[in-house]
């Protein structure tokens, strides 16, 4: 699916801005809240989750639907023209009406998905655009809830009989078997674009390089009749390579790499009859060997993060300057990575990376799968069809990113109690992430702290991606035992001949909490968490990233386990720099993105 652009044969129109919005009481449906403006309406911004916009509690607890809607035109000058609406992202069901009648329905929360309206609007005259959004979550639900139970951090104590009473009666609530606050509704862009009515549908482009050249296959998907001209333009504009078709091979002479810390951007221009459409790509390659990842053929080591989609008042909502600021903060670290846990994010900070030379490890937003549920969920969700598609969404959004590097098609599923039904879950899930991508990447599942020694999935990935709590979760504060533990664990990888990668590692940090003596939650004890393991992991030469847990602190439910969110953050919220961000500034800037261990 093309991102939306403004260009000479495309119009675009922005919908971001202040919407009616009203929680749904239970009667939304049975009443038909689409057919009319909203009664007793509230105003809320777009694009944003709506549970921190106002000062009330049900808007921060609501479970189930609640409804946006606004009235919009689409100008008359553009009769003729194809006109399609388009969501970034609604989280996590939505359904979109256009004057009462429903235009369409989309399951998933982190990915667009789009109408063609032409034929529903008259250029020049009023209508109202209502979508309905739910954000339960359940085991049906990419990321998982739980039904019936408690949040994964959640505070209620089994066998209490007063406590599971109340629990059988009280009211509907989110609970989610993940690790971060439920934010919902519309969070990304809503746009509505033009094209002419023979179109350009998608572009894929698969670099390569062969000597100093780059060698880029291409596909152009088009509706309607035309001929198809694609033009490589170099980053002053220049043309560097053109090709007539729907498909082929080009070749660009002597070209310029993208690699971490040095990006450079080609644009490949498509015309085809009326259409025209310019996509940015990189020339470059991606590997596994041995115990290597290799990017360009040159051995890289990842220094970052995990990271969230997470802001005071925006919650989730796209907020590009914030965008902008991390990786700036990024850059200022010496950091070179991130993953998206635990989900896709929105487009723009693709664009972002893409141009300021930051690798991202992609991931779906399939977070929770059986993780404390005592049963084998492969057998039972029914889930598999559902989180395929996801897989083939997003990597048909994300595949022409030279940032992204590689897929996760998971964070932390139970791969211990049920080895081989987790197998025969996922090894179906990583040939289709392998197939679907044109460029062929590595493909991995991000593996929670198990009993690593029967979890016969995490082994079978390109690259083994491990969350490890040692000296937190487990041996707390201990970090001599800590450093033991991890060196046990890394002897036993060290066997499988992969390259290996901590995709989180840390420990909780209150801004403001100073010790000479380090004990956990102190600013000084992260710090000497960080350093301690490091010096272990620096030992390994197999040991290929290390992504800390996590960029910055972010809200999570609320429970015993967490105090006003997650603290892990190297900053705090509003980004400022805790003591271990300053340790991994000096670590990250004397470490080389290539080459470190050879």
């Amino acid at each position: 699916m093309l991102y939306p652009k403004l260009n000479r044969s495309r119009d675009l129109i922005d919908l971001s801005g202040v919407w009616n919005f009203k929680l749904d009481n239970g009667c939304g449906f049975d009443e038909e809240w689409q057919n009319a403006p909203l009664k007793d309406s509230q105003t809320i911004a777009v694009p944003a989750s709506f549970n921190d916009q106002r000062e009330d509690p049900a808007y921060r607890t609501h479970c189930g639907w609640v409804w946006y809607q606004r009235t919009l035109t689409i100008p008359a000058f553009l009769a003729g023209q194809r006109i399609v609406l388009r969501f970034s992202a609604v989280t996590h069901f939505a359904k979109v009406y256009l004057n009462g009648k429903l235009l369409c329905e989309h399951r998933g929360g982190f990915l667009p998905f789009e109408a063609d309206i032409t034929d529903k609007v008259e250029c020049g005259k009023e209508v109202l655009l209502t979508i309905a959004a739910d954000n339960r979550v359940d085991r049906s639900t990419l990321p998982v809830g739980n039904e019936g139970g408690t949040a994964f951090f959640g505070s209620d104590n089994p066998g209490i009989p007063s406590v599971e009473l109340v629990k059988s009666r009280r009211a509907p609530q989110n609970l989610p078997n993940f690790d971060f606050f439920n934010y919902a509704g519309i969070n990304r862009p809503v746009k509505i674009y033009t094209t002419p009515a023979a179109y350009i549908e998608d572009i894929t482009l698969a670099p390569n390089i062969q000597g100093k050249n780059g060698m880029v296959s291409y596909s152009v998907q088009t509706v309607g009749e035309g001929n198809v001209h694609l033009s490589i333009h170099d980053a002053e504009g220049k043309e560097v390579a053109a090709a007539d078709g729907t498909s082929g091979s080009i070749t660009i002479s002597n070209a310029h790499l993208w690699q971490p810390g040095s990006p450079y951007l080609y644009t490949a221009e498509v015309t085809f009859g009326q259409d025209c459409y310019s996509q940015t790509f990189g020339v470059r390659t991606v590997a596994v060997k041995g115990t290597q990842f290799l990017i360009n053929g040159k051995p890289f080591y990842f220094k970052g993060f995990g990271k969230h989609e997470d802001s005071p008042f925006h919650g989730r909502g796209m907020d590009i300057c914030l965008d902008v600021k991390d990786t700036s903060l990024i850059h200022w670290l010496g950091a070179n990575s991130f993953r998206t846990s635990h989900y896709p994010y929105a487009e723009e900070m693709y664009d972002l990376c893409d141009r300021e030379g930051i690798v991202i490890i992609d991931e779906v937003p399939a977070v929770g799968l059986g993780m404390g549920s005592g049963t084998d969920v492969y057998q039972a969700m029914n889930i598999g069809d559902y989180h395929g598609q996801v897989i083939r969404d997003m990597i048909a959004r994300d595949k022409n990113h030279p940032s992204v590097v590689m897929w996760s098609i998971a964070n932390e599923p139970d791969t211990e109690n049920f080895p081989q039904s987790a197998y025969d879950y996922f090894r179906p899930l990583y040939e289709l992430a392998h197939k679907c991508d044109p460029q062929n990447r590595p493909v991995t599942l991000v593996c929670c702290q198990n009993n690593y020694t029967k979890d016969i999935v995490t082994r079978t990935m390109d690259v083994v991606c491990l969350n490890r709590y040692y000296g937190w979760y487990n041996l707390s504060g201990d970090l001599d035992a800590a450093c033991d533990a991890l060196n046990i664990e890394m002897d036993f990888w060290e066997k499988q001949g992969k390259p290996v990668m901590f995709t989180e590692y840390g420990a909780d940090a209150v801004a403001g909490i100073h010790q000479t003596v380090p004990e956990m939650f102190s600013e000084e004890f992260q710090m000497e968490y960080y350093r301690r393991l490091n010096a272990e992991l620096d030992k390994r030469k197999f040991f290929v990233g290390e992504q800390v847990w996590n960029f910055a602190d972010f809200a999570t439910v609320q429970g015993c386990m967490r105090v006003d969110g997650n603290k892990k953050g190297l900053f705090t919220r509003d980004r400022r720099p805790k003591l271990a961000a300053h340790y991994f500034r000096r670590r990250w800037h004397q470490i080389p993105d290539f080459g470190y261990k050879d």
